[in-house]
């Protein structure tokens, strides 16, 4: 029998909760095992006799009601077990960055139908960046002292896909394999999420300006 998916969704839009719930019920695989409206709410267990179970994957608003910070909340989730795909309503380049470098698998904005919200979640699950054009758009056009450096053919597939090309077209436009194409992805992703290693002394300052200066991007 093949293992089921558990999924958690923290969102304090009570519409996008219940439709998220019917959305996902009978999907083979998938299972969505409990809501939240914060993190440490959904880390709270309904009865505390019992261990706290981490889902598999956890759906994480990036702005959430109570004013949290998304970084935090997403090490908060890492932190209890579960892998974390981001969901907003808007593409906000800055906040997608800092969540993959915070150690978000995946960034999804809430237009996108079932097919691929369900796609990105077994991703995820098995270990995989959830790749998506608004992740790929942030990562390229990233201007921040702390970007890192990239070759020139990861940031040509990382353009063409944030310019709106399927992976495959972009894959074929430079002359490889889809498969291929989602590993140069993954290493951007990789990469980001290096580079949110914090800057805490001069040294550290001093090392990322001579690695931006090595950028050549």
């Amino acid at each position: 029998m093949a293992r089921v998916i558990t999924v958690a969704l923290v969102d304090d839009d009570r519409m996008l909760t219940d439709g998220m719930r019917a959305w996902l019920d009978g999907v083979p695989g998938l299972r969505l095992v409990a809501t939240a409206t914060t993190p440490a709410e959904l880390l709270r267990p309904p009865d505390p006799e019992l261990p706290y179970v981490p889902p598999d994957v956890v759906l994480l608003d990036l702005r959430l009601g109570d004013g949290s910070d998304p970084v935090d909340n997403i090490r908060l989730l890492l932190s209890s077990g579960s892998r974390v795909l981001v969901i907003s309503t808007v593409p906000d380049r800055a906040r997608i960055i800092e969540s993959v470098r915070a150690g978000a698998e995946g960034y999804l904005t809430k237009d996108n139908d079932l097919p691929t919200l369900v796609a990105a979640i077994e991703d995820v699950a098995a270990g995989r960046s959830a790749h998506s054009p608004e992740l790929a758009f942030a990562c390229a056009h990233d201007d921040s002292p702390a970007r890192p450096r990239l070759s020139p053919r990861e940031r040509q597939i990382l353009l063409d896909y944030a310019s709106g090309m399927t992976l495959k077209s972009a894959a074929r436009r430079a002359g490889i394999t889809v498969h291929t194409a989602k590993d140069y992805l993954d290493r951007v992703k990789a990469k980001y999420r290096q580079a949110g290693r914090p800057a805490y002394t001069k040294i550290d300052l001093a090392r990322l300006m001579r690695e931006d200066s090595l950028d050549g991007q």
